[in-house]
């Protein structure tokens, strides 16, 4: 049995990535993008201090991404900018667009994307599929989501309900993504992926720019709540590793840094169906592994992008690999405490009480500790196995 918690020996503590990570104007431009759509608005920060007081740390800070843009997930943050720039790029290339580095907007976007008969195509777990068919509604242009067979039909409505066209694939969340990138070459769809892999890495870059825009607001909350102090310790889910691959990059990045504050520890968690990082973590190299059903549905990706996994081997220092039953369990506790989440993000919840149980020490959890739980979607309906 795979132990709840791994050490990342190879973790470097001073930067993470092979590259500087100082704020990119994609990052600026993705962050302003959000702020001029019509329902932005800062999701809230929440110091949970009876849990901290529990588990003998300073702070536990909870990011709860229950509402973005009337979705229950950050998803949309990556799927708008993402999205956005896709179709930009691709009006531009056609000679649809004039190419200024300022912002078109929206509407103007989306009566080129009409007027070209546009089409967007993606695979997804479920958040992702909704935000790409709701930033589809916003161009007015349609989307083809295709989902695993073993997705709840709740989830399949809930597309449909941005007015994505849910096409079910035969397997899983993997094969998914295949029909998804043959149906864009053949059809002559524009494919918009959270996940990258040889030859496709623009559009996940994109993607990972669009999720700082949730970390500019969740550190300037937090020096708020703890009277100016900076986080120490994130805890992030996985999935395909974009928003494990932003936050690593933002808490261990030189721009971090040169404001005078020391990379903080990283700690990533994922489903037992689906510990792709877990298992590429302990065999050095990315492994994709077969997955299963779990009402962690979002994380339950067997295979990481390969832009992130550079990051995730030299920046996430803790890995952490929970089960149906205890994501359930910690629902259930952060419900009691007034958060209303989904099992992806309460499994954040789930990773930091295995961490301050069996490696607090390793990890550098003590009374000083100044920790951020990343919770990812909110309330949703799902089955848990007896």
């Amino acid at each position: 049995m795979t132990a709840a918690v791994y050490i990342n020996t190879s973790a470097n503590k001073a930067d993470a990535t092979p590259q500087p990570l100082a704020p990119s104007d994609g990052n600026s431009r993705a962050l302003a993008f959000h702020k001029s759509l019509p329902h932005y608005s800062e999701t809230p920060l929440y110091s949970l201090s009876s849990l901290a007081k529990d588990l003998g740390v300073g702070y536990v800070l909870l990011k709860d991404e229950s509402s973005r843009f009337g979705l229950p997930s950050f998803k949309i943050l990556g799927a708008s900018w993402g999205v956005y720039r896709a179709v930009e790029e691709h009006l531009k290339q056609i000679g649809a667009l004039e190419a200024p580095d300022d912002l078109h907007a929206l509407r103007e976007l989306g009566v080129q994307a009409r007027k070209w008969g546009l089409k967007l195509s993606t695979g997804t777990a479920g958040n992702w599929g909704r935000a790409v068919a709701n930033m589809a509604k916003e161009l007015g242009i349609p989307a083809v989501v295709y989902v695993p067979s073993h997705m709840p039909e709740t989830t399949r409505n809930l597309i449909r309900g941005e007015g994505g066209e849910v096409v079910p694939v035969n397997g899983s969340y993997d094969d998914a993504v295949e029909v998804a990138k043959r149906a864009a070459a053949t059809e002559g769809h524009l494919l918009v992926m959270d996940i990258s892999w040889e030859g496709y890495t623009q559009v996940p870059e994109w993607v990972v720019e669009g999720y700082q825009t949730m970390l500019e607001e969740s550190d300037a909350q937090a020096l708020a709540v703890t009277g100016g102090r900076r986080v120490t310790h994130a805890v992030i889910p996985v999935g395909c590793g974009l928003i494990a691959q932003a936050v690593t990059q933002h808490y261990k990045g030189s721009a971090r840094q040169q404001h005078g504050s020391p990379a903080a520890t990283v700690i990533a968690v994922e489903p037992t169906t689906a510990a792709c990082l877990r298992r590429s973590l302990e065999k050095g190299e990315m492994t994709s592994v077969a997955t299963g059903s779990s009402i962690m549905s979002g994380m339950n990706c067997g295979t990481l992008s390969t832009i992130s996994w550079p990051v995730l081997k030299s920046g996430v220092d803790v890995s952490v690999v929970v089960s149906d039953a205890e994501s359930h369990t910690a629902v259930q506790e952060l419900d009691g405490l007034g958060v209303h989440a989904g099992p992806c993000g309460a499994a954040t919840l789930v990773s930091l009480e295995r961490v301050c149980e069996l490696e607090r020490g390793a990890a550098g959890l003590d009374e000083t500790s100044v920790i951020v739980l990343y919770c990812t979607e909110g309330a949703r309906d799902y089955q848990i196995q007896a």
